[in-house]
């Protein structure tokens, strides 16, 4: 409807110049100030056009306002244009107009909302990679259900998404793991052995080490100790990532690809030190101290950083670069990494070297921040089974996939979630999952009422899509029809901002108008024609949930 609006406002600033009303030297118009007036009662459109046209054409812009108006005023899709204020042109639909929108959700269905500003724009997020030593915590959980949202808004407005899991698979905490494995495989064998300090200490690696006793017995007992790490180190990663995988997809978190870190160190030269002689071969590095630095101060930094440290290591920046150099070079025309709230220092510098590789502006970082868990009105930190952190999995098994990515979607990225575990489960208004699934359930129920057995969109068949929908005039039904309107640019907002919480908050005031639609209308009518133009209305409403639901990556549920 905005595109409807927008083409009607610029072609009666055309007619008015044709007429010879308005002088604008040949001026494109380009921008309208087309928006929603604050108060609804204003109308459904507004204008500000007129301002800025006023120095142009010279002239008043109440005067300006007055001439397009009254080219706008002919439409068929206009009941009424007043002006406002200065200059704004406000503008109320017609029935008709509105609902249009009714017929085209039914048409539309899962595409409703869909765009192509994305086409041809090559998009990878990459998000949760958690290191494979152990369970997701609930910040890899929030991140698990940010990604997915964007990667699912992003390709309904057009974008090409490829969803990537960058697995921190070499390093210090890659041998940390292993010798803690070694040591519970050896004490599982009740062979006194002693916790390296930097190891890990979680429950969860006895687990590990006992799955693996259990498969290869007392084999590597007496092995060398170095052969028993690494082979304890391999089968314990694996099985982590097995597990990982199978998790997430059954939260409805699947993957693209999965980027082993271990890939940067093959070869000779290593990846890592050849997005080293990209920057090197373009001036961007500098020795000092025996170190080897990258000049990220030229691209916005507050200093420089070393990649190289004096024994010759590298720092944790210098793969990340290569990690990013690879992106690119396969092809992305933007890449939108989720960290942690703990990594916001880091965004600068990761900009600074990729713009260094050619890219300014093309790496978006997302901080996701930190989730609070409360039950009984207090703040929780440890499981009670394990008396370590609550893990993702955990939070998962207690109140279920859906409230858990909801409640994780439901705030900005830059909030922090309180997720209270008690409301997350209750069935009652005060949940705003249940009473958004409860909005479409009780929309299935009204199909089954009306039309007998069988699946909401089996049933929805039996109403043709050319229903007389002139009898939609009570004033709950035209806001529901104005609420289902709206959804399109609430779409296409999330996606500007990668702001998935616009669709939770969408869902929740249109599941609210509904209800109070339902409250006011029998929908099951005496009157045929009223009968199957609100059974219409309902079913609209009903795709368009379910469409900000399947880009929340929430089920639908047909009863509840």
């Amino acid at each position: 409807m905005r595109e409807t609006i927008e083409q009607l406002v610029r072609d009666a600033v055309r007619s008015a110049v044709d007429a010879g009303e308005l002088t604008l030297d040949g001026i494109e118009i380009s921008e309208l100030g087309i928006e929603h007036p604050r108060d609804p009662s204003h109308g459904d459109w507004a204008s500000s056009v007129a301002l800025r046209l006023a120095k142009t054409a010279g002239m008043n812009p109440r005067a300006i306002a007055q001439i397009i108006a009254s080219h706008i005023a002919g439409s068929s899709d206009i009941e009424s244009v007043e002006i406002a204020g200065p200059g704004f042109i406000n503008m109320r639909l017609s029935q008709p107009a509105l609902t249009r929108v009714v017929r085209e959700v039914r048409e539309l269905d899962r595409s409703f909302g869909s765009s192509n500003d994305g086409a041809g724009t090559r998009v990878q997020i990459e998000f949760v990679s958690a290191n494979p030593v152990g369970p997701m915590h609930i910040g890899h959980g929030r991140w698990a259900a940010l990604g997915d949202s964007m990667a699912r808004i992003l390709s309904h407005s057009g974008h090409d998404v490829q969803r990537e899991f960058y697995i921190n698979d070499a390093g210090v905490q890659m041998e940390n793991f292993g010798k803690s494995l070694a040591v519970r495989y050896l004490q599982l064998h009740d062979i006194e052995a002693k916790m390296p300090e930097a190891a890990y200490q979680g429950a969860y690696v006895t687990d590990i080490a006992r799955e693996i006793a259990d498969e290869v017995g007392d084999a590597w007992v007496d092995s060398d100790p170095l052969e028993r790490e690494v082979f304890l180190r391999e089968r314990g990663y694996q099985k982590v990532m097995t597990h990982m995988r199978e998790f997430l997809a059954a939260t409805g978190v699947d993957f693209d690809v999965w980027f082993s870190e271990r890939a940067l160190y093959e070869g000779d030269p290593n990846e890592v030190d050849r997005a080293l002689e990209v920057l090197r071969s373009d001036g961007r590095l500098y020795e000092k101290d025996d170190a080897l630095w990258f000049r990220s101060s030229d691209f916005g930094d507050d200093k420089d950083r070393v990649l190289v440290k004096a024994d010759g290591t590298y720092t944790y920046f210098a793969p990340d670069i290569a990690y990013h150099k690879d992106k690119f070079d396969r092809g992305f025309d933007r890449v939108i990494d989720i960290w942690g709230a703990d990594h916001h220092g880091y965004v600068t510098r990761m900009k600074a070297a990729v713009a260094s590789l050619g890219h300014p502006g093309a790496l978006d970082v997302v901080i996701g921040q930190l989730v609070n868990i409360f039950r009984d009105g207090k703040p929780v930190r440890m499981s009670k089974r394990t008396g370590e952190m609550i893990t993702f999995e955990e939070l998962v098994d207690e109140v279920g996939a859906d409230a858990t990515r909801y409640w994780f979607l439901r705030r900005d990225t830059d909030q922090q979630v309180d997720f209270d575990i008690d409301v997350a489960v209750e069935q009652s208004a005060a949940n705003p999952i249940y009473y958004v699934q409860y909005a479409y359930a009780r929309i299935c129920s009204i199909l089954r009422k009306a039309f007998g057995e069988g699946t909401a969109d089996e049933l929805a068949e039996r109403l043709p899509l050319d229903i007389d929908l002139s009898g939609l005039t009570d004033p709950s039904e035209l806001a529901l029809v104005r609420k289902i309107a709206e959804f399109p640019e609430v779409v296409e907002l999330a996606a500007r901002d990668l702001a998935p919480f616009k669709l939770t908050y969408y869902a929740e005031e249109l599941a609210a108008v509904f209800h109070q639609f339902y409250a006011q209308c029998r929908v099951i009518a005496d009157d045929g024609t009223i009968n199957e133009a609100r059974l219409a209305l309902v079913d609209a409403t009903r795709r368009t949930l379910r469409v900000a639901f399947d880009l929340l990556g929430i089920a639908a549920p047909e009863r509840m």
